[in-house]
């Protein structure tokens, strides 16, 4: 049971459940209303979705995002279930695009370069991450 927004009286009951909410009426002033849902937004699951691709923990995650890693935990899960379930049975064949991927694959040196395909969800579309820190000229430093 919870306050009314209208008149404040204590101890509203349950009113059905409309559009998948809990809806709650008020005695007093036959007040009808919805309580807004507690939880993170899709795009702070987004975002520590891309933290924790990137390599940070569970913890580091929950303090940058001020949630608890259990529920950053959770949060990936569902991201990981979504995945599986997106998975086929079909043999893939792999392709290279153009020669930029034959460079970069035969340099010594490739922190920095690097193609990260992600899925978010069935409907929505596909992000695409394309990051690359470029290396300093030759002459980068001296006088």
């Amino acid at each position: 049971m919870l306050n009314c927004p209208k008149c404040s009286r204590a101890g509203c009951p349950k009113d059905g459940v409309v559009k998948g909410k809990q809806r709650y009426k008020c005695k007093a002033c036959n007040y009808r209303y919805t309580v807004e849902q507690k939880g993170a937004s899709n795009s702070i699951k987004r975002q520590a979705l891309m933290l924790y691709l990137e390599g940070l923990g569970f913890r580091s995650i929950g303090r940058l995002l001020d949630f608890s890693h259990v529920a950053v935990y959770s949060w990936i899960r569902g991201f990981g279930e979504k995945v599986e379930a997106l998975k086929s049975d079909h043999v893939l064949k792999v392709v290279e695009i153009d020669e930029m991927h034959s460079y970069v694959g035969s340099k010594k040196t490739i922190a920095g370069y690097g193609l990260l395909l992600i899925d978010m969800e069935r409907n929505s579309s596909t992000a695409l991450l394309v990051r690359g820190i470029p290396l300093p000229d030759k002459s980068y430093g001296t006088r």
